[in-house]
């Protein structure tokens, strides 16, 4: 874990350090189907990309096998000096394409939502949720997981923890854990 930011704070060393993430092992709504030659992306699957003559017969082919499909977008990667996933195109024609399909079944909403009967109420609020999801993916591609700890004037460390998703450290959660003047402190130097 390399230190991004070390700041003092009331007698307190508090460090700022990007951590590992692996949101694909969660319990996701949304199962990413991707193929690159380079890089282990999104999900586990049995698609063979060479079984396809494109995407838009791969996408008949995933609505045909997985029946229950009530979400489906097509997934874009851009790749230069690092990676990013969206499910909208980036502008670059040369360092960005598709790599594959990002869908919500009824299974899996009946799993997570603990649901028999899945609603047009829920079916609305799909999209939000797999866009989410897709965003925390993005941020762990993007190196964007943090992490922190405290040590007090001894070395001794008096708590940590990683696993935050984002660089906001109000909204990924990190200011629940420390003093609003180690936020302020980490935030005036980051």
């Amino acid at each position: 874990m390399e230190t991004i930011v070390s700041v003092e704070v009331g007698g307190k060393k508090i460090e700022l350090y990007q951590s590992e993430g692996d949101s694909r092992d969660w319990d996701n709504y949304t199962k990413l189907i991707c193929f690159h030659g380079r890089y282990n992306l999104g999900d586990k699957h049995e698609y063979n990309h060479n079984d396809y003559d494109g995407w838009d017969e791969m996408e008949q082919a995933i609505l045909r096998k997985e029946k229950d499909v009530v979400w489906i977008s097509p997934l874009y990667l851009y790749d230069h000096s690092g990676i990013t996933i969206s499910t909208s195109p980036f502008s670059c024609p040369w360092d960005s394409g598709q790599v594959g399909f990002a869908i919500v079944t009824k299974r899996d909403i009946r799993k997570l939502q603990g649901c028999k009967r899945v609603t047009k109420d829920i079916i609305a609020k799909v999209g939000d949720w797999a866009e989410s999801e897709i965003k925390t993916y993005d941020q762990e591609l993007c190196g964007e997981v943090y992490g922190f700890s405290i040590e007090d004037s001894d070395g001794e460390v008096e708590d940590s923890c990683g696993g935050f998703y984002g660089s906001d450290l109000n909204e990924n959660g990190m200011s629940d854990y420390l003093e609003q003047e180690q936020i302020d402190a980490l935030t005036n130097v980051w």
